[in-house]
């Protein structure tokens, strides 16, 4: 997830009304498999309503210590939830994976030495690229529930295909499609699959940084991989471990589909993100509002691929 030049104005609007205060996040972990716990994001888009709180973030308890997958949109988000996973699991954190550069998944690694944070080395290289960016937007949008937040890098540069805690192993992937480098993680002891934002559930995918080609990709390697849950990066736990994959893939294919032949028959971009969207969809959260922010994001390239430059002799 990532912010729109509409939501970041939108939010500084409705920040005039809210008052300074001390952000509080309320962190309350589901148990989704043995030693795993789901922290679930609010099925909305990032504003002063939930303090950017809108992430899955997953903890899973090792025999080396606990380990978070992701660590929200703040330092006070990321503080409360490091307390909440070595209460709940009595170890202190040995790693953080960051699975992506978006800001509702990671800003929260500056409550954390750097040396303990992982991503894939694509990840870094973004975040160093465009994080404050990000790190400013937030800050503008959320005001004060990002106090204190500032952008650090993740000290580890994820190589290796599999790591192990203390007999605990966690598999690795590094694939790409939703952003440039995204992680995903299955654990072998319970065949969960944390997918990232690759994976939304029940929630409409966003596409501020996708590449819908290698996304497919991607979802074909989870697909083939053996588990039995899969946790996505938005959205409710999916238990059976394909129609969070399914549903993924249905909407940005019919994303791609819909916005290729909306080009063709000259539409403009309003009248695209005012399209009909199937009824099959209707239990997606924010499909209105992701499809007006992917239309922002995918139209310019469909035009410039699909009405080439004609020039006149």
């Amino acid at each position: 997830m990532i912010l729109s030049r509409r939501s970041l104005l939108g939010g500084v609007g409705a920040l005039a009304s809210v008052p300074a205060r001390a952000a509080g996040y309320a962190i309350a972990p589901e148990p989704i498999g043995e030693g795993v716990w789901l922290v679930r994001g609010a099925d909305e888009p990032i504003e002063a309503g939930n303090g950017g709180a809108i992430a899955n973030i997953a903890i899973i308890a090792t025999p080396a210590g606990t380990v978070l997958w992701d660590c929200g949109p703040s330092v006070r988000y990321a503080r409360a939830l490091r307390r909440a996973a070595e209460q709940l699991t009595g170890k202190p954190v040995v790693r953080v994976y960051v699975s992506h550069l978006h800001p509702d998944h990671g800003l929260g690694l500056a409550a954390f030495d750097p040396s303990i944070v992982a991503a894939l080395p694509g990840t870094i290289d973004a975040l160093r690229a465009q994080g404050q960016g990000y790190a400013d937007g937030m800050y503008r949008l959320l005001g004060d529930w990002m106090r204190g937040t500032d952008l650090l890098l993740p000290g580890r540069a994820i190589t290796a295909l599999e790591e192990d805690f203390g007999g605990r192993s966690l598999r690795l992937l590094a694939l790409s499609g939703h952003s440039a480098a995204d992680l995903a993680l299955l654990d072998p002891q319970t065949g969960l699959l944390l997918g990232g934002d690759l994976i939304f559930h029940d929630r409409a995918p966003s596409t501020p940084t996708a590449d819908l080609a290698l996304w497919r990709a991607s979802l074909d390697q989870l697909t083939a991989l053996p588990h039995r849950g899969v946790l996505p990066g938005h959205g409710p736990f999916d238990p059976g471990g394909t129609t969070a994959i399914d549903q993924t893939r249905d909407w940005i294919d019919w994303l791609e589909a819909t916005l290729t032949q909306a080009v063709r028959g000259g539409l403009d971009m309003v009248e695209a993100g005012e399209l009909p969207i199937p009824d099959r969809f209707a239990t997606m959260a924010a499909g209105r509002y992701e499809l007006q922010r992917s239309v922002s994001h995918l139209y310019p390239g469909l035009e410039a691929t699909l009405l080439p430059r004609v020039d006149v002799p």
